[in-house]
């Protein structure tokens, strides 16, 4: 099941029904669609445990809350964006019993897929709904309504929260049961990243054969080889503008977990072992917190020694 959703820039709350949302996870993503919901005339709830972040979403109109906690409880709609799967458990341990039966758990962090349906096993006791809500797109993307939001759990669930997901983003996938949308994650960023390391190779490569890299950008776009990361990430990687909409540890993250989750199914993912060791040497150059444009860094500090005389 699948649509293009109306715009929210009417901000009229009424027509998206429940006109409250808890954010949990305020940073660049979860600051994003907590925006998109502003913006829509929502009131909004958020934490984070940065007080840089919280202060970001106040001054942005949202309502700070002190605690998980407050959100959880002040909130029938709660979407988490947490940095991975391990946070998620202790944020869900730490809401428990503030979660009031009726409520809507949407979960946009990138995790572990066996995590998710473990999350979903044990709010339904509790009487909670979850959806597995994953992000395809940058944060940027995001605040511009152009992501795509991958769902996972109870179709009547997903037709029930129509509405918000009209506010978040013009397009969503029901993808499955629990776990689905984690699955179809993790495959949409292994192609996604293996896209973005192979742009910032070429334009290396480029640079070594003497090429503008204007010229080149301009030229690949025009090509077979054009692909939409080169929109989103070619001028950033040409300027050398780094500023996140999606850090590179984050992505490393992932790639972690493309290749142990194909471990268990006994497969080999060949070109993403070699996205991480890349990866990991992004890190060891301090750009793990840079946007995941930065690679291209790792890939020019790749030299080979010196030909002999």
């Amino acid at each position: 099941m699948t649509g293009t959703l109306p715009t929210p820039e009417s901000g009229n709350p009424e027509l998206f029904g429940d006109s409250t949302l808890g954010v949990l996870g305020l940073g660049l993503l979860g600051g994003a669609l907590a925006q998109r919901a502003l913006k829509a005339g929502l009131t909004v709830s958020g934490y984070d445990p940065d007080p840089t972040c919280r202060a970001r979403f106040s001054e942005a109109g949202g309502q700070a809350a002190g605690s998980a906690r407050a959100v959880a409880r002040s909130s029938r709609r709660i979407l988490l964006v947490l940095p991975h799967d391990g946070v998620t458990r202790d944020v869900l341990d730490e809401i428990a019993d503030g979660l009031a039966p009726g409520t809507l758990v949407l979960d946009a962090t990138t995790g572990d897929p066996a995590a998710t349906e473990a999350f979903a096993q044990g709010l339904a006791t509790r009487g909670v709904t979850y959806l597995d809500t994953t992000v395809s797109g940058s944060s940027e993307q995001a605040r511009r309504g152009e992501a795509l939001l991958m769902i996972g759990g109870p179709v009547a669930a997903f037709e029930s929260c129509r509405d918000l997901l009209t506010i978040l983003a013009e397009r969503a996938i029901h993808t499955g049961p629990t776990g689905s949308a984690a699955k179809f994650k993790l495959v949409t960023n292994l192609v996604l990243g293996l896209n973005r390391a192979a742009l910032a190779e070429g334009l290396v490569f480029a640079g070594t054969l003497g090429l503008d890299p204007a010229k080149t950008l301009e030229t690949l776009r025009s090509s077979a080889a054009a692909s939409r990361i080169m929109d989103s990430k070619g001028e950033k990687m040409l300027r050398a503008d780094f500023a996140p909409q999606a850090r590179l540890s984050q992505h490393l993250k992932d790639v972690r977990l493309m290749l142990e989750s194909a471990a268990h199914a006994g497969q080999r993912l060949p070109l993403s072992e070699a996205h991480r060791e890349l990866l990991e040497q992004a890190e060891r150059l301090g750009l793990g917190a840079l946007d995941n444009s930065a690679v291209i860094r790792a890939i020019e500090a790749a030299k080979e020694p010196s030909a002999p005389a």
